[in-house]
């Protein structure tokens, strides 16, 4: 019997021996990599644990300081950019009749240590108010100035034949200086209070137009040679001067409210009362404000274009407003200020727009359309057959820089406004003293036949038109057809304008 035997299975036991060098080195080889990496990931971890800032997870040393009552750190004071002055308002008075001009009052603001009267102050009666100031010095178009330069008030009065109207120049700003409130304002529609009882002057205007009276008065007082520091109304156009800062939003800049349709108007003007007084009295407690008024102007233009009656603005484009605007930032560009510039290139594109290349006739809103009226303003007037637009056109051409040499459209402007000549013409409404205002300064600064047939029209239609009767004396009726909104005041601030069209203003070109 075969017996069967399990196959064995052989296990091969590790060998005891040690390796040979060969082998050791074979399996060594094997393992680097693993040792490389091991190695890398060691020295990252020491890296990072070495660049870890250990110091901030220290607890910090209590530090205890003593402040005595006799030692107390200041706080840091941040300086304004530009001196903003604090205005005190002046103590409420009792209206009375007339404004003591004789005893000034001396206003916080605006002191005689803080200012200098040169000798020889200018006089109603001067022939030359502004030869002791020369302005033209500082800004200067005509005499004075840069060579090349456009300059702003004229060192001379009278042009050829002497100072016609001195006398009711004289007689408009004494009427204008017994009718400002012992605040400094100028009431559109409340001037008559201070005239006797049983002699009240008609004509009231507005009431919300009183920022815009007040700016046309001081206008008309610095356009004689009256500013803050010299002439025989210097506290007059103070106290003016003091209620309009007073009446300015310290926020946005803008001078009164925006209530009503054309506040736009009443900014500009009393924008460009202020920018003439920085200019001629260099005040700089004057320029932080009138800054802000212009940026509130810049803020209110249509982006690449000019100006309407809508703040923020709504892309609707006005020629009336817009001539106002370039007068106030022609002013403030003129006293060093900062201004939107690309504002005049716009301006002369809007004019060119608005011009008809036919006639020459300046529109609104419209190429050539003739009215002048603000919708809701006086719309009670038919429309106006003169050349309002046109000579404000003209009129900015000039300040803006251009040329009837190389400008054919202001030629053409300037004949248009001929056929407009001022009349006294009441009953018809033909007062159009807005007109008459920029017609009488674009005029002079055409020069040559222009002004001598347009000077010979108004100088008739506005002397012997003013008033020279009761309190009425030495102002001129609100007739015509913005005589209803802004009243007497308006009326009589504006034909005084009129009559210092002689050295309000030097040629800016040298036109004779």
């Amino acid at each position: 019997m075969k017996t069967e035997t399990s196959p064995t299975i052989e296990r091969q036991s590790p060998s005891l021996e040690p390796e040979s060098f060969s082998d050791a080195l074979y399996h060594w080889m094997e393992r680097a990599p693993w040792f490389a990496i091991s190695g890398a990931l060691h020295l990252v971890a020491f890296l990072i644990l070495a660049a870890i800032p250990w110091s901030i997870f220290e607890q910090p040393e209590e530090q205890v300081v003593n402040v005595g009552l006799d030692h107390v750190p200041e706080p840091e004071i941040l300086e304004p950019e530009e001196p903003v002055e604090t205005i005190e308002p002046e103590p409420l008075t009792e209206v009375v009749p007339e404004v003591e001009i004789d005893q000034p009052v001396q206003s916080e603001l605006f002191t005689e240590e803080n200012s200098t009267t040169p000798e020889g102050d200018p006089t109603l009666d001067s022939v030359t108010p502004f030869d002791s100031v020369n302005p033209s010095a500082i800004v200067g178009i005509g005499p004075g100035g840069p060579p090349g330069s456009a300059g702003r008030f004229g060192t001379g009065a009278g042009g050829p034949g002497g100072k016609p109207g001195s006398t009711c120049v004289k007689l408009a700003l004494d009427w204008l200086a017994q009718h400002q409130d012992a605040d400094g304002s100028w009431d559109a529609d409340g001037f008559m209070k201070h005239d006797p009882a049983g002699d009240r002057t008609d004509g009231p205007g507005y009431g919300n137009h009183d920022i815009g009276v007040t700016g046309l008065a001081l206008l008309a007082f610095l356009g004689n040679g009256h500013t803050m520091t010299r002439g025989v109304h210097k506290e007059v156009v103070r106290r003016g001067i003091r209620w309009l800062t007073r009446e300015q939003d310290r926020e946005s800049g803008l001078f009164g409210e925006e209530i009503g349709h054309a506040f736009l108007y009443d900014h500009a003007i009393a924008t460009l009362a202020m920018c003439e007084t920085y200019y001629l009295d260099r005040s700089t407690m004057l320029k932080t404000k009138v800054q802000r008024a212009m940026n509130y102007i810049s803020r209110a233009r249509n982006p690449y274009g000019v100006w309407g009656y809508a703040v923020p603005p709504d892309g609707t484009n006005d020629t009336s407003v817009t001539g106002w605007m370039i007068l106030a930032m022609k002013s403030a560009d003129d006293a060093g200020l900062r201004v939107d510039r690309e504002a005049f290139t716009a301006a002369i594109e809007w004019f060119d727009e608005m011009t008809d290349p036919g006639t020459g006739r300046v529109g609104y809103r419209e190429t050539g359309s003739a009215s002048s009226r603000v919708p809701g303003v006086n719309d009670q007037f038919p429309v106006e057959k003169g050349e309002a637009l046109t000579s404000v056109a003209l009129l900015c051409r000039f300040f803006l820089g251009q040329d009837p040499a190389s400008e054919p459209a202001m030629g053409q402007h300037a004949d248009l406004i001929l056929g407009a000549l001022p009349r006294w013409d009441p009953e018809g409404f033909g007062c159009d003293m807005y007109h008459w205002y920029y017609g009488t300064y674009a005029m002079f600064q055409m020069g040559g036949d222009h002004w001598r047939r347009w000077r010979k029209a108004m100088e008739p239609a506005v002397i012997d038109s003013q008033r020279k009767d009761g309190a009425a004396r030495g102002s001129w009726d609100p007739v015509g057809p913005w005589g209803e909104p802004g009243g007497r005041v308006y009326s009589t601030a504006t034909m005084t304008l009129c009559l210092e069209a002689y050295y309000r203003y030097d040629r800016i070109l040298g036109g004779r």
